[in-house]
């Protein structure tokens, strides 16, 4: 997978794309990570990026121009099902585990991070396909939120994590969270690691874990265990219905 980042501040991203299960994946040739660089598509002495808004208020808005360049210059398929263009913003949809395996199946993502009061609309109606949000707050810019989002996506690509399994259990698969973990020693400090996880019977353990997924998610998630309760309770009933 491509990811094609355009932002006025590429050296945010050195460090963390250049670390952990990031660097890996891209030293497997599994996610390719394009940094575009905002400010080599300005003109002018200063090169200049923001301007004021019309009409008058507070803050500053990233200009059209170096961002309808930037797009121009990635010569991308518009047409291409397998590519999409997003815009880190506070006001986009939230961004969670389905959307993350949404975008997971794509060929390239194309992410533009904002800055201060935002972008000109004219770049959203003309080459954004959705704004996505992290969260219900505002931060300085969309490299964070960026960041968050490639490295939740590119854990979901077969190969980039050593157990293929492991995305299967994550919290918020299934609408559970996770369920409690454990490692050695079996007793530290008086506290002992649960008799069922000690003996090897996975059945008894897989029956565990979702026991405890359940618990955990209705004492933490009210939303997520009415979402996983109606989800069984429609599965039982198409069950029913095709016997």
């Amino acid at each position: 997978m491509q990811f094609y980042i355009i932002t006025p501040f590429p050296e945010i991203f050195n460090s963390p794309l250049n670390e952990t299960i990031l660097k890996r994946a891209q030293d497997k040739g599994l996610v390719k990570i394009h940094i575009i660089p905002l400010r080599e598509f300005a003109t002018g002495k200063h090169q200049q990026l923001d301007d004021y808004p019309y009409g008058g208020g507070p803050g500053m808005v990233l200009k059209p121009e170096p961002i309808f360049k930037a797009f121009e210059s990635l010569q991308l398929d518009r047409e291409d099902n397998k590519t999409k263009i997003v815009y880190m913003s506070p006001q986009g949809s939230h961004l969670n585990q389905q959307k993350m395996e949404e975008l997971a199946v794509l060929e390239t993502l194309v992410i533009l991070c904002g800055r201060y009061k935002g972008v000109d609309q004219r770049v959203i109606d003309t080459w954004i396909d959705e704004e996505i949000s992290i969260g219900d707050y505002v931060l300085s810019g969309g490299e964070i939120p960026a960041l968050v989002m490639i490295d939740g996506i590119a854990r979901l690509i077969p190969g980039v994590l050593g157990n293929t399994d492991s995305t299967l259990t994550d919290t918020f698969h299934a609408n559970l969270l996770d369920y409690p973990t454990y490692t050695r020693p079996a007793v530290w400090k008086g506290l002992s690691v649960p008799e069922v996880l000690l003996h090897g019977n996975h059945q008894k353990i897989a029956e565990w874990r979702l026991e405890k997924s359940i618990q955990k998610t209705a004492q933490q998630r009210n939303d997520l265990y009415l979402k996983y309760i109606a989800e069984v309770k429609e599965s039982k009933s198409e069950r029913s219905s095709s016997n």
